[in-house]
Formats: C-alpha cells, structure tokens, sequence
C-alpha cells in the first residue's frame, strides 16, 4: 500500500517526511491525501507497479508540513451543520429514546460511520452529514438545515465531479447525497 511506502521512506530514507496514520482500516481518514491525482487513503490504494506515483496533499486546503493539511476548516464546517438531532417539541417520555420507524431508519443508511473557497465550501463529509439530519424523522429543524446550507459556495459549490464518492473508504456515496439536499432544496 502506499502508506507502506510512506513509513518505509520516513524510517529509512527521510526521517523529516511528514504525514497523518492511524489505525490502517480505512476507517478514520487520517493518511488522506491525493495519489495519481485522486483522492484517496493511503492506507488503501496499492502502490502502482509499473509506473510512478504522485502523492501529493489534499488539494484546496491549506498544508501544514508535507503531506499534513490543517483540518481546522474542515472541523469548523461540520460544527456549522450542527450535527446533532434538534427537536422543537419535546421527547414523548423524557429521558428516553425517540421512537422511530424502520422505513424512516432505513432512509439514514449510508449517511453516518462515517473547492473553489476552502473556507466556505462545506465539503462532501459535512454535506453528508447535513443530509443524516434533514432526513432524519425525529429531527424538526429540516427548513432550517435546508437554509443553513442553501449558498452557492456551501451547497452548490459542490460540481459533481464524485472524487469523493470514489474515495470514500466505508462507500457511503456522499455525491448522492449532496444530490438528494440540491433536490430538496428545489422542491415546491
């Protein structure tokens, strides 16, 4: 894997290389970073065997050291989504879970377990996690999500192009998700 390339360099040709890892499951994101021009988790793209690679860090952020880009805005736009279930009426028997449906349950598979202006965009995780929320049936705060990402550079900074789609390690498809907020928001 490229990862494995990675910590060979580091502990035998440049110790000063830098980059993020972590558990090598494909799970956390942290080895992030852009391989023959793809996003993707080094942890999971094999090393190509016939030709050389470009490894390079996430494009549109701002970089730190290396391969190592500060997540500082991407932290800040998934706390801006407010990701966390908001009611304006209270739970049924407080104290206790909020009963739902299976067929409301199941329409939040795939949206958890997770470029232009970096600092406005709100990115495909964000956008994702956005989307958990507005389509949760319990949430009572779905106009309100559906306004707070209504801007041509949160929503609609988003072109499609599905790198994220294809990076994504746990296949969760945030393009289509990204799609399903664009529909809503252009519903009657």
């Amino acid at each position: 894997m490229v990862l494995d390339a990675l910590i060979k360099i580091k502990n035998e040709i440049d110790p000063s290389l830098t980059f993020r890892r972590s558990c090598r499951e494909g799970i956390c994101g942290s080895c992030a970073m852009n391989i023959d021009g793809c996003n993707g988790l080094a942890c999971l793209i094999k090393i190509s065997s016939d030709s050389e690679s470009t490894i390079t860090p996430l494009p549109h952020m701002f970089v730190i050291k290396d391969l190592v880009v500060d997540m500082t805005n991407f932290y800040n736009q998934y706390k801006s989504i407010e990701p966390w279930l908001k009611r304006k009426t209270p739970a049924p028997t407080p104290g206790k879970e909020i009963p739902q449906s299976k067929s409301d349950r199941a329409k939040l598979d795939g949206m958890y377990d997770y470029w232009g202006n970096p600092e406005s965009y709100l990115g495909p995780a964000a956008l994702l996690h956005a989307n958990r929320w507005i389509m949760d049936s319990r949430d009572e705060y779905t106009q309100e999500r559906l306004d707070a990402v209504n801007d041509e550079f949160k929503l609609y900074r988003c072109h499609t192009i599905l790198n994220c789609s294809r990076a994504c390690p746990k296949g969760l498809n945030p393009g289509k998700h990204i799609q399903n907020i664009k529909r809503l928001e252009m519903a009657p």
